[in-house]
């Protein structure tokens, strides 16, 4: 009797720590654009790699108060090459799909953030990009796309990438162009912590239909 009432908090629990952390378990790689000697994008002293981390961070933070396990491929001003890459750029990327793809995390999805840039200062708006190198970046893509259409009103859509990195990346996983630097506007709201927080919260909405999605897909 003692058991079965046991097992029966168990249960009970179990189901109560699922509703109210829908993230519960899932392993999350978040990672920060560029870092270290590699800026990204620029508007004078205002450094893309450094917003990158910025919205990771509160990223991190939101997905961790949904239950998720995550992980940051860096928490500073830094970059993975090491010493001995002839292609530094190359091997910091490469360093970056080892993290992702390492099987002691055993990563569930990859969320990799930058900003954008185009010489038309007008452009304006988050998108998202993916490879197929894996079917569910596609359905990731999707949902965080229809998040960042409803929560910022952006004109952009899913687009595909075959970049380095995403094209080399089997993990589900998308990249997530947060605005654009080279708009006034944008620049602006990019730096505000209230739109960094707004952001990440819009993402972790989309991080938590995703898996809503895979579970419904299974269980159908």
């Amino acid at each position: 009797m003692v058991f079965i009432i046991g097992l029966s908090i168990f249960i009970v629990s179990t189901v109560k720590a699922e509703n109210y952390l829908p993230l519960l378990g899932k392993v999350i790689v978040i990672d920060p654009g560029h870092g270290g000697r590699d800026p990204g994008t620029m508007y004078g002293n205002i450094y893309e790699k450094d917003i990158n981390l910025e919205i990771s961070k509160k990223l991190e933070k939101t997905l961790m108060e949904q239950g998720a396990i995550v992980y940051m491929i860096r928490e500073s001003d830094v970059d993975l090459s090491s010493k001995y890459d002839k292609q530094k750029k190359r091997g910091d990327l490469y360093r970056r799909i080892l993290f992702i793809e390492d099987e002691k995390k055993k990563t569930d999805i990859y969320l990799s953030i930058h900003i954008n840039w185009y010489k038309n200062s007008s452009w304006s708006g988050a998108e998202v990009l993916y490879h197929n190198i894996n079917p569910n970046n596609k359905l990731l893509g999707e949902i965080v796309m229809k998040h960042l259409k409803k929560d910022f009103d952006t004109k952009r859509s899913l687009k595909k990438t075959s970049l380095y990195l995403y094209r080399n990346t089997t993990v589900p996983g998308v990249l997530i162009e947060c605005g654009f630097l080279s708009n006034p506007n944008e620049r602006y709201l990019l730096r505000q912590e209230s739109y960094q927080e707004k952001l990440s919260g819009s993402i972790t909405d989309a991080v938590i239909e995703y898996f809503q999605a895979l579970s419904s897909s299974a269980s159908g």
